[in-house]
This record gives structure tokens, C-alpha cells and sequence, in this order.
């Protein structure tokens, strides 16, 4: 099966944001299918990016949760990851409002956007390379959209791998890791990519990420934004 996005296809679905019945995954189309059946009141779609197009910060997931953002239709939104997520926001001056667990909560991002290196739940919340590969045509476009763009804080590994690709750069000369940073570039733009640990509730149970080393992370994040 072969999973390549061509310029027609993505020109034919949005170049930024999927439609609802984006075909272009199919066994996240048929997931998508079964999940329906499950959850017949949810999403159950690509998930759509969440924030303004002026922000200067681009927040990169993994994925949606099945029973988070594919039942809510917002990012982050219905699951531990979304709790602490949108806390720290809140924190760092990136969102105003009450997250409440639910897309009309009236919660909005500030100078931020949240979005997911795959738009659609993969099956046990693990997406295949391809779907990786294929998803991140409209990634490419989500940054390519925003002009104010400055920094991009990748959760995790494989949203930080997505995004070093979607800006056309080495993995070994951008290597993961929670704390850094690395000076890319978007379409020539400067454009500074911060890593965290993925804010999931299995790396904050076992201690892997603790509430206040993400804080530390918006932290800088805030500092250097601030500092444009």
C-alpha cells in the first residue's frame, strides 16, 4: 500500500487542514470507521488545528486520543495530556479563559497554536511511519501558513522528528531531547524548535515529565518569543 502525498491530492483536500473525510491513511480511515461506530456522538475526523494564524508559537503533538480530541474535535482536549497542556498555557500568558474539557469552554489561545504531527487517532495511539510521512504534508502547510511563526515546541519524539523533516533539516543535526533547542529555518525565516517530553499521562506518572519541568520548557519558550 502505498501512503505518498502528491501536490494534487493535498491541493484537493486543504493545504493546511484535512477535510473531514480525508482518505489519504487507510487504515486511520478505517479506525476513524470503528471508532464511529463506538462513539457515534464524537469527531471522529481529522482533528483541526486549534489557535490563531497571527501566533508567533506552533505547538506540535502526536496525535489525537480516542477518547479525547477524536471525541471533542479540539486538540488536547478531553484527556490528562489536554489538563496539563492547557494549564501551563494559561500560566505562560499563551491562553485566556477555562479549559473545561470540551471545545465551547470558551478557552482561547494567545499569540499560540496546538496542533498534531497526525490529524487522525491511529489504532493504540501508535501511527505508522507512512502515515507519519503523509500527515506531514499538511504540517508543512500549517507552518507555511503562519507568518508570524518564531518557535515550534515539538512534544515528543516523533512530533519533534516530524517537524526537523517538515523544515527539510538533519535529525542528526537537530537530535531530540527535553530542553533543547535548535536554530532552523522556515522558507529562510529563523525559526527556533524547543523539546519537551510529551505532557502524556504515562510520562507524568512515572515521573518522566513532572508539571514543572514543562513549565520550565514554556518558560524559555515565553522568554525567547518575548524577546522578538
Amino acid at each position: 500500500m502505498t501512503f505518498g502525498v502528491t501536490p494534487a491530492r493535498v491541493a484537493a483536500i486543504g493545504p493546511a487542514e484535512p477535510a473531514p473525510d480525508c482518505p489519504l491513511c487507510p487504515r486511520l480511515v478505517a479506525f476513524r470507521a470503528a471508532c464511529r461506530e463506538r462513539d457515534p456522538a464524537g469527531y471522529n475526523a481529522p482533528v483541526r488545528s486549534f489557535g490563531p494564524t497571527g501566533a508567533r508559537l506552533l505547538v506540535v503533538g502526536l496525535a489525537p486520543g480516542r477518547d479525547g480530541a477524536n471525541h471533542s474535535g479540539r486538540p488536547f482536549t478531553g484527556d490528562w495530556a489536554g489538563d496539563l497542556l492547557y494549564e501551563t498555557l494559561d500560566l505562560t500568558g499563551f491562553a485566556t479563559g477555562r479549559y473545561e474539557e470540551r471545545p465551547d469552554d470558551g478557552l482561547t489561545l494567545v499569540d499560540c497554536m496546538v496542533t498534531n504531527a497526525v490529524r487522525c487517532v491511529p489504532p493504540a495511539n501508535k501511527p505508522v511511519p507512512a502515515e507519519i510521512a503523509t500527515c506531514r504534508a499538511f504540517l508543512v502547510e500549517r507552518m507555511a501558513g503562519l507568518p508570524e511563526l518564531r518557535a515550534v515546541l515539538a512534544l515528543g519524539r516523533i512530533a519533534h522528528e516530524s517537524v526537523v523533516r517538515a523544515l527539510r533539516a538533519k535529525l542528526s543535526a537537530a537530535p531530540f531531547g527535553h530542553g533543547r533547542s535548535h536554530d532552523l529555518a522556515l522558507g529562510g525565516r529563523p525559526l527556533r524548535v524547543f523539546d519537551s517530553y510529551h505532557c502524556s499521562r504515562y510520562n507524568t506518572n512515572t515521573g518522566v515529565l513532572t508539571p514543572e519541568m514543562f513549565r520550565a520548557v514554556f518558560a524559555e519558550v515565553r522568554a525567547f518569543v518575548d524577546r522578538g
